[in-house]
């Protein structure tokens, strides 16, 4: 290896530092952090000074080219399901379906479910009133009820469009989406019953938590009796997926100039599966609940709100790709990986599980690591069943070993009042075994595709 190829590894490495810095030292938001550690990347390799801000616009568009619109549309839709109170409606329906006996089954569930279309610390914070509710009806450790549905909003936040963070790896990596999807909702059901329902048992029969003072008052016992049902709430969810899905078959299996596969290919196209289903939601909310049309544009707008820092964050993370792939650093890493015999995927979960233990963010460590795996993909020779793996095991490393550096430890430490030293023996540890689970799965996958 030559001293430019070797400078231009440590380059990477330090822009990584830098980055890291930025974001936990010198408390940059992630956008920023990743915007400047691209232009030292692009400044250090030797990059024309008048070229990198054209690298940066072009990594920023092609990430965003597709991925903007879907996040968009994702948040209103699951804005929607909220507002109306559908959400809490479905996981009442759940719990009160299984039983106090098997309501911590149930919970893993609605986690799952419901943390399809929405963010993570939103259907959380929905939710927990109903742990709360059942703790208080059993006398049972809430841990018990805890982390199954932790485990389930973790699960489809790292693992099933259109969450952004599958949906933005999917997207750096070329990966199908309706793979992603696939392989997504194979490994997720597993891996949510190991770490959700079944360490949720083992961990609460060691750590009696009950519900602490200050959240007394979040408890609540049911849902609306206007909200949408079940049946409604969950085909909204499925409608999506089974769209996208569908694309992905029509191309295996129809002809490529079929009418039918190119109308099967353009309604289960993301962008067209997610329009669809936004304009399913508002004609439930206008037509079968009667909300006004100003309250429904209300709640589309506010849903954006959010949306709008993650978008931005999900193109700088494309503005880093971009860069390591235009300064030649791809092409010097991949060689040096290729060295290594380490199987892809093993590779993606361990680039993703040290940026998650050192900076904290998932959805950062899953660009970042994207952006390192992404020109790689050529030296890799991965087809397009390992390419959607890939988004997997990204996820599966950036869910490992959550800590005091990362928001949603402080999340659950606050609303299941736990000590830190406990937050780590119950929230900690699940989110390790998350991620471990999901790489087994990934690679257990990989023997038969």
């Amino acid at each position: 290896m030559s001293p430019h190829d070797l400078w231009l590894i440590g380059l990477t490495a330090a822009s990584i530092v830098v980055l890291l810095i930025l974001v936990m030292v010198v408390r940059i938001h992630a956008l920023v952090a990743l915007l400047l550690a691209s232009i030292c990347v692009a400044v250090g390799s030797g990059m024309p000074l008048a070229e990198i801000m054209d690298t940066v616009e072009k990594g920023m568009g092609s990430t965003l080219g597709s991925v903007a619109i879907i996040i968009g549309l994702g948040g209103m839709f699951g804005k929607m399901l909220e507002v109306s109170g559908g959400i809490d409606r479905l996981a009442s329906s759940i719990t009160a379906r299984l039983g106090e006996e098997r309501a911590h089954w149930g919970m893993g569930l609605a986690g799952l479910l419901v943390g399809i279309p929405v963010f993570f610390d939103v259907g959380f914070i929905i939710l927990v009133p109903m742990i709360y509710a059942l703790q208080k009806r059993t006398g049972k450790s809430l841990l018990l009820y805890g982390i199954p549905l932790l485990a389930g909003f973790s699960v489809a936040h790292k693992f099933i469009p259109p969450q952004p963070g599958p949906i933005t790896v999917s997207g750096m990596l070329g990966a199908d989406l309706g793979l992603v999807v696939l392989f997504g909702l194979i490994t997720s059901l597993p891996v949510m019953v190991l770490c959700g329902p079944i360490f949720g048992r083992f961990i609460a029969r060691r750590m009696h938590v009950e519900i602490p003072e200050y959240m007394h008052s979040a408890s609540s016992e049911a849902a609306s009796e206007n909200s949408p049902g079940v049946g409604t709430v969950v085909g909204l969810i499925l409608l999506p997926l089974m769209l996208i899905l569908l694309h992905t078959v029509s191309n295996a299996v129809l002809a490529d100039e079929s009418a039918l596969a190119h109308f099967l290919i353009f309604i289960g196209d993301p962008i067209s599966a997610l329009i669809i289903t936004v304009l399913a939601t508002v004609y439930m909310l206008r037509r079968r609940f009667a909300m006004p049309r100003e309250q429904v544009m209300e709640i589309c707008t506010r849903a954006l709100e959010p949306v709008g820092i993650i978008i931005l964050v999900t193109g700088a993370g494309g503005v880093f790709k971009q860069t390591l792939g235009d300064s030649g650093v791809g092409d010097v890493i991949g060689s040096a990986m290729a060295g290594t015999h380490l199987p892809p995927l093993l590779l993606g979960f361990l680039i993703a599980a040290v940026i998650r233990v050192i900076q904290g963010s998932a959805t950062v460590s899953m660009i970042t690591a994207a952006g390192l795996i992404a020109p790689l993909m050529n030296s890799l020779q991965l087809d397009a069943a390992m390419t959607a793996l890939m988004v997997i095991a990204i996820g599966g490393g950036s869910t490992v070993l959550s800590h005091v550096n990362d928001s949603g430890f402080w999340l659950v430490n606050r609303y299941l009042g736990l000590s830190e030293k406990d937050t780590l023996k119950s929230w900690t540890v699940m989110e390790t075994l998350i991620g471990l689970s999901a790489l087994v799965m990934a690679m257990l996958i990989a023997l038969f595709v």
